[in-house]
């Protein structure tokens, strides 16, 4: 943890992290108002004393919202990274561990879904589940699967020639032991990276999906959705616009930069 906040990249993840952090966490105790409220007499009212971040088309603190959707927002980014990552996960260290035609089968069908980009595989699989929060998670996570089965059979496969899994075969350990206990744990730093940096993309996959209204529904104050609702005042009251926008990039920001120096982190070659 010390290398990583030594590094430049890592110190300001690290603290976008934790104002993120701070937000998923405190938000709806530290928001100001309702942010389901309305407020006619204040609406699209700019910043103040009172709204520190203005209000909106319907004269809704976006402070508030802003503090209450953080956790709907890198939630969703989470959740779904981990159901990729453990799918992935799965399916890489078995065609890993397999081998053979087994191997062959599962790579070519993962490197078929691999030629299609992230963005248009989770609309293609949203929109045939339907829209909502729980069913755009899920198009994210079997989106992120193949990328994450092809790390973690890479990572599987660099270790199974080292000295200390030979040494387990040599003792004439069970196949599960010698994954369990030899090859995962020794494979499992680029996998965690990797998830790392996926957050990111999935936090902004999953404001995409909101603003696009296949994601989270009103009255939800998640921040892609906050967008979409606002994007037609954008020109008058560009703040309603400009903020959740905003707390979407620090979000992905904070997870990309941490995730890079977390990869250094691991790699000695890189770092220097």
């Amino acid at each position: 943890m010390n290398e990583l906040v030594r590094h430049p990249t890592g110190l300001v993840g690290s603290v976008l992290l934790s104002l993120v952090a701070i937000a998923v966490i405190l938000g709806p105790f530290l928001a100001p108002f309702d942010p389901q409220a309305f407020h006619p007499a204040v609406r699209l009212a700019g910043p103040s004393g009172t709204h520190w971040l203005g209000t909106d088309q319907f004269g809704r603190d976006i402070l508030s919202r802003l503090l209450t959707g953080a956790g709907p927002t890198v939630l969703f980014g989470v959740g779904a990274t981990a159901l990729g990552v453990l799918a992935g996960s799965i399916i890489g260290v078995t065609a890993a561990v397999a081998g053979g035609w087994v191997d062959s089968v599962i790579m070519r069908t993962l490197d078929g879904l691999l030629a299609v980009p992230d963005l248009l595989f989770t609309l293609l699989i949203v929109t045939i589940l339907g829209g909502g929060i729980g069913e755009a998670m899920l198009a994210v996570a079997v989106a992120f699967t193949p990328g994450m089965a092809r790390i973690a059979r890479s990572s599987v496969l660099s270790i199974r020639t080292r000295e200390y899994v030979l040494a387990a075969i040599a003792r004439d350990e069970s196949r599960a032991y010698i994954i369990v206990q030899e090859v995962i744990p020794n494979a499992i730093g680029p996998i965690v990276v990797e998830a790392t940096i996926r957050v990111s993309f999935a936090i902004m996959i999953g404001a995409t999906l909101g603003f696009l209204g296949l994601g989270a529904q009103p009255p939800s104050t998640e921040w892609g959705l906050m967008v979409a609702e606002a994007r037609q005042y954008m020109y008058r009251s560009p703040w309603v616009v400009a903020v959740p926008g905003l707390a979407i990039a620090v979000a992905a920001l904070g997870f990309n930069l941490f995730g890079d120096a977390l990869r250094d982190a691991f790699d000695p070659r890189r770092r220097r």
